[in-house]
């Protein structure tokens, strides 16, 4: 990393050091809440690319990292998580100013997350079956069969923007633990804190094991997930834009998972308590500005408590202090850019086109000290039926839609209407009944009495179009992983063997030397 005068330089980082693209060309990261600009970043090719591929097949083909025993990985792993403590205010400072993202959210929970999936990853793998034996069949004859499990190769992570470094290490943790080696390729609103994280944790592993390429993704995206060296795919976006990964990917026919897009429902039933209840929906859909893929965006609200909750709901947003991600007292920051800017203002036109009650929020807010920032004000639309588009599509912005319903059947029913399913939840005082809604709604994680609550232990991932494969978890490691089996025979003598009578039938003399 090069410092120039007041801005800082970001380069590639490829093979343990700061790489400048093969054309030296950069391209601008701006702050979203002050359109300041923050950092140049070096802007990738193709031929940035290959290097990268090039320095990952290297390290996994040449170096030490993936026969190195379970439990040494498993110390390089915590040595990443204090790494990251120890680091933790530069993280802090670079993800805030390039994402948005409140410092008081990104030192609370974000850096506390990192730390703890690799220290979560390190005690799997302790206990992880990287060698499992069979027991002995008595068909198709006596023999000695192991499962072994290997790591998979080069892999490649496509990140956004809305968490990058998060969402960095959902992808960095499992890989390194299963010993594979890895290239990202962050988003270009957001590449700072995934560098950085790949400086620190150089640190502690061979050079070539983890590399970061940053570009445009038509460009750099697209050359490494098609990449003839690169053997896994690890992608978190919108849905449209894995779709087209996975088309990259099927020329190679790589492994790949996916994290998708979600438009999440958040059923309340009429015993749910409204104290915790209604922030917890508030929470569960602006926390960073609704940019989140696993936002609780349509609220179903039965009709006997309708008009209470919209008005308790209402008045809490309206408490919400939009303000610079710097300032600890923040409650919600900007959104990313200019552009998803316009395209959330766009959704809050359509959804009063088409008969949606705007009762908060809805416009652009200019926040003092922030004259440049793309902040839009907390937004509430009511009487919204499940047709709509602001009902139907992913909004990626502060918008919560409140539907109406009359019956807990016609809420799961709507709930599971969609093509996603991300994420749902539960608001109920009867826990009972909330494990029965959740048996049939049709997501990948459910909250009872609560929302965006992950553990580095517990998978995370969608159902249809909300993405392949899981994040985080045991399950997370599989998707890192090559399974081989190994079979020994145990029949010394010829005739034991099925094979002989079903290739050579009665002719026995065949055998014979």
């Amino acid at each position: 990393m090069a410092v120039e005068i007041g801005v800082q330089t970001f380069y590639h980082f490829i093979n343990g050091k700061w790489e400048p693209s093969v054309n030296g060309e950069t391209f601008d990261v701006l702050n979203p809440a002050t359109g300041e600009l923050v950092a140049r970043v070096a802007k990738g090719t193709a031929e940035d690319v290959d290097r990268a591929v090039k320095a990952a097949r290297d390290a996994y083909d040449q170096g030490d990292w993936k026969n190195m025993k379970p439990g040494d990985r498993a110390n390089v792993l915590n040595l990443i998580a204090y790494q990251i403590t120890e680091h933790a205010e530069e993280l802090i400072f670079l993800e805030s100013v390039s994402s948005g993202g409140t410092v008081r959210r990104i030192k609370s929970n974000d850096i506390l997350q990192m730390a703890d999936l690799f220290q979560t990853m390190a005690k799997f793998i302790v206990e992880y079956p990287f060698s499992e034996a069979l027991p002995v069949p008595s068909f198709p004859g006596p023999a000695q069969s192991f499962i072994w499990r290997e790591p998979i190769g080069v892999c490649a992570a496509v990140t956004p923007w809305n968490l990058p470094m998060v969402i960095a290490t959902w992808k960095i943790a499992p890989a390194l633990a299963m010993g594979n080696t890895i290239v990202l390729k962050p988003a270009s609103y957001t590449p700072l804190s995934t560098l950085k994280l790949a400086e620190i944790i150089s640190n502690v592993v061979p050079p070539g094991v983890i590399n970061v390429v940053s570009g445009p993704g038509d460009e750099v995206g697209e050359a490494l997930v098609t990449h003839p060296q690169v053997d896994k795919v690890a992608f978190t976006g919108s849905t449209e834009v894995g779709r087209r990964i996975m088309s990259f990917a099927s020329g190679t026919v790589k492994k790949t998972t996916l994290e998708l897009g979600g438009k999440s429902p958040n059923i309340l039933l009429e015993d749910a308590d409204l104290e915790l209840a209604l922030p917890g929906s508030l929470f569960g859909v602006f926390l960073h500005s609704g940019q989140l893929c696993e936002s609780g965006t349509r609220l179903f609200v039965p009709d006997k408590i309708y008009e209470k909750v919209v008005e308790g709901l209402v008045a809490l947003a309206s408490k919400l202090k939009l303000g610079n991600p710097l300032d600890p007292s923040t409650d919600v920051g900007p959104v990313i850019s200019k552009k998803q800017k316009e395209t959330i203002l766009s959704y809050i036109e359509a959804g009063k086109k088409e008969g949606a009650t705007l009762a908060l929020g809805g416009k652009e807010v200019q926040v003092p000290g922030c004259k440049k920032g793309h902040f839009i004000a907390p937004t509430i639309f009511t009487n919204v039926t499940n047709d709509m588009k602001i009902a139907k599509e992913e909004i990626f912005g502060p918008v919560l839609s409140v539907i109406r319903y009359s019956h807990l059947e016609e809420a799961i029913r709507m709930a599971n209407d969609t093509i996603y399913g991300l994420a749902a939840g539960v608001w109920t005082r009867d826990v009972n009944q909330a494990y029965e809604v959740a048996r049939k709604l049709q997501a990948g994680v459910v909250w009872i009495n609560d929302w965006h609550m992950l553990r580095s232990d517990a998978p995370f991932g969608g159902y249809k179009q909300s993405g392949i494969g899981r994040e985080m978890g045991k399950d997370s490691l599989d998707a890192y992983t090559q399974v081989k089996h190994v079979y020994t025979s145990m029949a010394s003598e010829l005739d034991r063997r099925p094979w002989y009578g079903i290739l050579f039938g009665e002719n026995e003399g065949r055998g014979e030397a």
